[in-house]
């Protein structure tokens, strides 16, 4: 029972605040279109979320590089191990094909969705109308919000997790305030590169 709770704390907890803090936006008469899901009219506009979910790819592939290879070749050598446990997460993944799948559509709604509108969407957002007064309150903002986002990494993936998911919310965040709130890029990219960690490990890619 504690076993299955570990496995499945992160997407339950945060289900549950997205539902709590829906109904407390919708008591101050505010909803996630507000917070970055933005309405996307016709088809051009929903096309532009590809490429824009490409250069998003950039700066994630900037932060991971700077942290999971740039760290370690400057003798951090903690950067470099796996916390022990953190694959048996997703429990025999490998060429399980309705586990595999699960993880999948739990990776698409919790981290694709979830996270992507609180911490970019809600937290930045919010973090940076309180910094509205405050010289460099947006960056501010951003960096908070991926603080956070790597701290809820850190309970199965240690340090090596917080700093390289925190790097990545960096990035995510910067994306955020330069696509102008716009949160389906990060969506689209968020699940698509879990989609590719989750394929990896059903098909045992090395």
């Amino acid at each position: 029972m504690t076993f299955f709770f570990w496995r499945y704390a992160g997407p339950v907890s945060l289900g549950v605040m997205i539902l709590l803090v829906t109904l407390y936006m919708r008591r101050q008469g505010i909803g996630w279109r507000d917070m970055g899901l933005v309405p996307l009219p016709g088809i051009r506009a929903k096309l532009m979320v590809v490429p824009m979910a490409l250069l998003a790819f950039v700066a994630f592939a900037i932060a991971v590089g700077a942290t999971a290879f740039g760290l370690p070749a400057l003798g951090l050598d903690f950067m470099t191990e796996l916390p022990q446990g953190v694959e048996d997460r997703w429990g025999d993944i490998r060429g399980n094909l309705p586990l595999y799948l699960l993880w999948v559509a739990i990776a698409w709604i919790s981290a694709g969705f979830f996270e992507e509108m609180f911490f970019r969407g809600y937290m930045i957002t919010r973090l940076r109308a309180a910094f509205a007064g405050i010289p460099w309150g947006a960056l501010l903002a951003v960096i908070l919000a991926a603080l956070v986002f790597g701290y809820g990494h850190f309970y199965y993936q240690g340090w090596r997790g917080l700093i390289v998911t925190g790097a990545i919310g960096v990035a995510f965040g910067s994306m955020f305030l330069l696509y102008r709130g716009n949160l389906w890029p990060m969506i689209l990219l968020h699940g698509v590169v879990d989609t590719l960690n989750f394929t990896a490990l059903y098909g045992e890619w090395e």
